[in-house]
């Protein structure tokens, strides 16, 4: 059984640069209590019209792609890790295979959310084990300045998140301590309803808070997204913060020690966590926990926001590029959100 090693990573980010001053002018708020409850400075905003999920994601493909010394013809499956894909169907994958002319290879779209590039790492991880595939793209790229509510109503969501896409290359290694250790995941939907985008869905929007239609006279299509709908703010995410974060700050140093634990390893043996940037007071509190120095910790959301599924991978490349992993370090990747689902990933490097 082979294993499986990052051969290639990359990013891309918008120049589209927005600071929390830049918000004033949508919503009641200041770059004070914006960055007291997040840690977050700014963030990138894909063009409204010439990026999509999908184009920001064949950016970092490139990229990641020409450092792993392949080409696009060489890749044989795409796992897309997004929670907001170009159209409700088909996914991002198959766009991505097109768009960068790649032979009529498998893509595969994970619905993860802030976990789901660690969710796509491990899929990943299985097919390049079992010998079934050699080169594989793994994708988190996310868009999610289109469908914020920027109004006061809506600043507890919006101020948080980002646009921007990560890409890495998986291939396998018959190198010695070399390759992915581990993955682990988990998920708990008994609090779906608290972190959702409830809307378009099928649901019929029996998950809604006080929806104003009469639903047994209502118009067939109109459950799927209505003018009331929208006019009542009911097409845009929904997030109980409190919640999330008493969960996310149980389960992250939980999925981390889990991964050490398997592997007979201690926290001091990381060269660096790479958790997803989900809310830097969380990212603080996990490294206290953990009894993690500045050193071992890498974090962006300052600059960047939560970027969900891209955020690992964004992170992860910006990382390296810095030179702050080498050859042989043992990296640590770490999510928790919506679903709830959370996972991690040890990687010696």
């Amino acid at each position: 059984m082979f294993t499986s090693k990052i051969a290639g990573i990359g990013s891309y980010l918008p120049k589209n640069k927005v600071t929390n001053e830049d918000l004033k002018q949508y919503m009641d708020t200041s770059d004070e209590w914006i960055q007291e409850r997040t840690g977050i400075k700014e963030r990138r905003y894909a063009h409204r019209t010439e990026e999509t999920t999908t184009t920001m994601a064949v950016e970092a493909s490139k990229i990641a792609i020409e450092r792993a010394g392949i080409t696009a013809q060489d890749i044989d499956f795409i796992v897309f890790a997004t929670l907001s894909p170009d159209y409700y169907f088909p996914g991002c994958g198959v766009l991505v295979q097109r768009a960068m002319q790649m032979k009529e290879i498998g893509a595969l779209d994970i619905r993860n959310q802030c976990s789901g590039f660690v969710y796509a790492l491990s899929v990943a991880d299985q097919f390049i084990k079992t010998g079934m595939y050699k080169n594989i793209l793994v994708i988190g790229s996310e868009k999610h300045s289109f469908g914020l509510d920027f109004s006061t109503r809506g600043r507890n969501v919006s101020v948080i998140f980002g646009d921007g896409a990560g890409a890495v290359v998986l291939q396998p290694t018959e190198k010695q301590g070399q390759g992915i250790i581990s993955t682990h995941l988990h998920s708990d939907g008994a609090s779906a309803e608290l972190l959702a985008m409830y809307n378009p869905g099928t649901h019929a929007n029996h998950w809604v808070k006080d929806p104003v239609a009469d639903y047994n006279d209502a118009v067939i299509g109109d459950m799927f997204m209505s003018k009331e709908m929208m006019d009542n703010a009911q097409n845009f995410p929904f997030m109980d913060g409190p919640a999330v974060f008493k969960k996310a700050i149980v389960k992250f140093p939980e999925v981390i020690m889990e991964a050490l634990t398997k592997n007979g390893l201690a926290t001091s043996d990381i060269n660096l966590l790479i958790p997803h940037q989900a809310n830097l007071r969380i990212s603080q509190f996990v490294q206290q926990k953990l009894s993690l120095r500045d050193d071992q910790v890498f974090n962006n959301i300052q600059q960047y926001g939560n970027t969900t599924a891209a955020s690992i991978p964004i992170a992860l490349c910006q990382a390296w590029e810095e030179g702050l992993i080498k050859d042989g370090d043992l990296v640590c990747m770490a999510a928790f959100g919506s679903g709830f689902t959370w996972a991690s990933a040890l990687i010696r490097w």
